[in-house]
Formats: C-alpha cells, sequence, structure tokens
C-alpha cells in the first residue's frame, strides 16, 4: 500500500485533487484507516490514474469520466466520444484562431494609424424578432430620415392603449433603392394600420454601438462594415438598427445598437 502522499508523487497529482477524485467517485482509496481517516492506494491504482488524466486531457468533464470508467464503453461508444470531442475542439480552435486574427489586426490597426475604432464591435447571434411595422421603399439612403419618424409614429398610434416594444428599423437593400421597415417588438394581431414583420434569426452579426445623434450614424455603420471586411466575412442580408434609447427629442442620449448579419466572404 502507498500513502496519499507516496501515491500523489508517484501520480504527480496533488492531494486535494485525489481527496476531490474520491468524493466524485473517480477513484477511491483501496484503503481508509476507520481512526485517522488516511487513505492509502494500491499500486495498481496508478493505471487508473493515468486513465482519469488521459480523459481530462481530452477535455472531457468529471461527469463524462465518472460515466465512461463506471461502463466502460465499448469500441464504438468511444470513436462516437471522440469524435464528438474533436468536434467541439475544432469549434474552439476556429474561435481562438479568429481571436487571435482580430487581436493581430487591431495592433496592427495601432501600429500603421495610430487609431482605434471609436466604437467597440462584436460578433454575436441575433435572435428572431416579431414586429408590428411599417415598409416602405425608399430611392436612396438620404431619404430614410423624411420617412422613418412617421413611420415609428403611425405604428405606435395604431398600438394605442399598448406599450410598444423596443423600437427597431430592418434596411434591405435593392436594385432600384432600399426597402425600410419601422416598428416595434409585438405579440398581438396585425391591423391595417400596421403588418406582423417576421425578422429571422442570424447565427452571426457584426454589431456595435452607436451613440447620440443620428446624423452621425453613417460613421458608426462605415465602422461596422470596415470591421466586417477586416475580419474576411461579408454582409448576410438585411440590416438592423436596435434603438435602445430614443426618447429625448435632440437625440444627444440615444443609444442604437447597429446589427450586420454575415457569412463567409
Amino acid at each position: 500500500m502507498l500513502s496519499i502522499g507516496q501515491f500523489a508523487q508517484i501520480a504527480q497529482v496533488t492531494h486535494r485533487m485525489l481527496r476531490h477524485w474520491d468524493t466524485a467517485g473517480l477513484l477511491v482509496p483501496a484503503h481508509v484507516d476507520g481512526v485517522s481517516g488516511y487513505r492509502s492506494y494500491d499500486p495498481s491504482q496508478l493505471n487508473h490514474v493515468h486513465r482519469i488524466m488521459a480523459l481530462r486531457q481530452l477535455g472531457f468533464g468529471l461527469r463524462e469520466i465518472a460515466q465512461f470508467l463506471a461502463k466502460p464503453a465499448d469500441q464504438a461508444q468511444l470513436t462516437a466520444l471522440l469524435q464528438a470531442r474533436q468536434a467541439e475542439v475544432a469549434a474552439d480552435h476556429e474561435l481562438a484562431t479568429a481571436r487571435l486574427a482580430d487581436v493581430r489586426r487591431r495592433l496592427d490597426l495601432i501600429e500603421k494609424e495610430h487609431h482605434m475604432s471609436e466604437i467597440e464591435i462584436v460578433n454575436k447571434p441575433l435572435p428572431a424578432l416579431r414586429l408590428a411595422a411599417q415598409t416602405t421603399v425608399v430611392s436612396s439612403q438620404p431619404e430614410v430620415a423624411l420617412v422613418i419618424g412617421g413611420m415609428f409614429d403611425a405604428v405606435a398610434q395604431a398600438l394605442g392603449g399598448n406599450e410598444p416594444g423596443m423600437p427597431i428599423a430592418q434596411y434591405r437593400a435593392l436594385e432600384n433603392g432600399l426597402e425600410v421597415t419601422a416598428g416595434f417588438e409585438y405579440d398581438g394581431e396585425s391591423s391595417e394600420e400596421f403588418s406582423i414583420i417576421e425578422l429571422p434569426a442570424s447565427p452571426q452579426a457584426v454589431c456595435g454601438v452607436h451613440l447620440g445623434s443620428m446624423d452621425t450614424i453613417h460613421e458608426s455603420w462605415q465602422a461596422v462594415h470596415q470591421e466586417i471586411f477586416g475580419r474576411g466575412a461579408t454582409a448576410h442580408g438585411p440590416c438592423r438598427e436596435v434603438y435602445v434609447r430614443s426618447q429625448s427629442a435632440d437625440q444627444h442620449d440615444w443609444v442604437t445598437e447597429l446589427q450586420q448579419p454575415i457569412g463567409p466572404a
């Protein structure tokens, strides 16, 4: 028999780890003194430790290891487990590679242009949304400002006593102009004054936050699209503006999230 200290030294694990594995049922000592509580291990248990360590190094959690050790898997089950883990590791590697490229690109930008973006831009998925909204088509971007306020007002008035949800606009480029959808999150019925518009979920979108007046929002959108290009992606589908705060008339404290779904270039 080996004391817990001797066994820990040979296995190159800590006393605390052995006690933790004991509590989790992964590695029960061969003997526990009834008086002192001292744990002792049989040398043959070193192989069991190696199996636990090998599975941990592959990234399996203690619960998965316990299940595996309780009923050793056959070759087909083990292959399936490893294939699933391979997919997880590949996804982690892809994410880490993208993060490394993003860090390098930002460093290059600072070193070459002595410039940092004034807005922080992130990747995230977008949820599906259901809007009470109006839709129109304008021939050019400057016309948006002439119509969108009235569209929001008309929908809000049509909702009447119903508290409108978050105001959201969607913009879709057309061959002959720009389709503008403006409305509020809504779970009720449609009416003659507005339509129910379903915005689909998007697995990936580049998003930034614009602070202040709509007069300069084009600069924030430019930063978003530069970021998309820098990440080797491309805009995929219509973009959204979510007006997180938009009450003040002079727009000084407006908070608008810019959302552009993306796909591979």
